[in-house]
């Protein structure tokens, strides 16, 4: 960060500061005006812009603006004399790094500019490691460091060639979606389409002409022939997400198309051979709603031949740091935003939260907190109050409806050995006194939680 812009309307002081800056070994291009300034930004690629910020025309806050409008990221610094300390503090709302109050000794200015220089070189580390993080724990389009998503990682790159039914089991919320696009995108049908359907947000009167298709005339708006969903999926894969959510009327069609590998548009009086793989997800127990008569029993063994359960969030919660980037990074991406980072505080929040919504709910926390906050970094302030009032995280997972002792009592365990590390600052031997077990067993417990000292 060695090249600068200073952008003041004042002849003397651009002099002034231009003469210690080139001293100080920066390369210096001097503006009097905004408009200048934005001219010469095309031209000399400034690191930094140092700009008074009350100016005629064009002054430090409209140039701050125009340069995140036109996407141009480079470090701008504001220079305010006494009476617009606040319009220097508003402009760092606003995206500046820092301002500099007039008059002001050279000392000062290159303290500044080292203090970005340093800034701006742990952000670049940052985003490096934030990147290496992303490609060592991307597999397709999911994001996730934990063993029970690699397990399933390794499980889908196991059985993606197969033409064998799958389901995929979790609750709402954990990307059951993906996992079908990366069994998709994992087999020799990847070029094919990939057509996912949900079973339950489509009215049953309406399912089976979506899922089968018709003739023309097979009802009364049937005014041509339309192709449904198994044929558009022919040579690819077609999910049905919610099977659950099946009439059993339809459960008697799906399992004669899964048998035969052909199907019958409605009105039509013959069949149609297709070559489709199909999945199938459920965020219901399929075992228990057979028992109950809910799930043809056929069916369900016919689809349960290659099981995938994808656990929620809070059984991993080392997957949760790493989407929270990821989310944060895509926001800015999209929003144009320079959201920096989460503080220790809101991200303490976050880990600790139980994420009944799982994934889906992280990734609508995070861009409601960008889009509402105020600063450039998220603050607990700018979580919603469910997170923020969440602090007991048994309490939620009570309320998520567990009933297995055992995994309370594991959470329990976890947030015991935390707070004694936290206590006993990372010495093992003094928090296994505290916790009353033996060093060699917490030593055991900090490998099994994946807890990072």
């Amino acid at each position: 960060m060695r090249r600068v812009l200073v952008v003041d309307d004042e002849e003397n002081l651009r002099l002034v500061v231009r003469t210690f800056l080139k001293r100080d070994g920066y390369e210096v291009e001097v503006a009097a005006s905004g408009e200048e300034a934005l001219a010469l930004v095309e031209s000399f690629g400034p690191d930094v812009i140092l700009t008074d910020v009350k100016m005629p025309k064009m002054g430090g806050m409209d140039l701050l603006a125009t340069l995140k409008a036109k996407g141009i990221d480079c470090t701008v610094i504001v220079m305010s004399a006494y009476g617009n300390v606040d319009l220097a503090l508003e402009a760092m709302k606003a995206g500046a790094y820092d301002y500099i109050q007039k008059p002001f000794k050279a000392e000062e200015v290159l303290l500044t500019l080292r203090k970005a220089e340093e800034r701006e070189s742990l952000r670049r580390e940052n985003r490096a490691l934030r990147q290496e993080i992303r490609k060592e724990n991307l597999f397709e389009d999911i994001l996730a460091k934990s063993p029970q998503m690699q397990a399933i990682f390794k499980t889908i790159s196991k059985i993606a060639e197969y033409k064998t039914t799958a389901l995929i089991t979790g609750e709402s919320g954990v990307g059951k979606e993906l996992v079908a696009r990366a069994l998709h995108s994992k087999s020799s049908r990847r070029g094919g389409p990939f057509v996912a359907v949900n079973c339950g947000a489509i009215p049953e009167p309406l399912l089976e002409s979506e899922l089968f298709g018709y003739r023309r005339g097979a009802f009364t708006d049937a005014v041509a022939d339309r192709a449904g969903l198994f044929e558009q999926a022919n040579g690819g894969t077609l999910l049905l997400d919610e099977v659950g959510e099946l009439p059993l009327s339809l459960q008697v069609k799906l399992l004669r198309v899964l048998q035969e590998e052909t199907i019958r548009r409605l009105g039509d009086n013959k069949d149609l051979k297709i070559d489709v793989r199909i999945l199938a997800a459920t965020h219901r127990d399929l075992a228990a709603e057979t028992k109950a008569g809910r799930f043809r029993e056929d069916l369900y063994y016919r689809i349960n031949v290659l099981p995938i359960h994808v656990p929620p969030l809070r059984e991993r919660r080392e997957d949760i740091p790493i989407l929270l980037d990821h989310f944060l990074a895509r926001n800015n991406a999209r929003f144009n935003t320079q959201i920096r980072g989460i503080d220790a505080e809101a991200r303490r929040l976050l880990l600790e939260y139980a994420w009944p919504g799982n994934v889906r709910e992280m990734e609508n926390t995070i861009e409601r907190a960008m889009v509402l906050t105020e600063r450039d970094s998220l603050s607990a302030d700018d979580l919603p109050e469910r997170v923020r009032e969440s602090r007991d995280p048994v309490q939620m997972h009570l309320k998520s409806g567990e009933m297995s002792i055992k995994k309370t009592a594991r959470i329990i365990e976890e947030i015991l050995i935390r707070r004694a590390l936290t206590k006993t600052k990372g010495n093992r031997t003094r928090a296994a006194e505290v916790l009353e077990i033996s060093h060699r067993a917490l030593l055991y417990k900090i490998k099994d939680y994946h807890i990072e000292l």
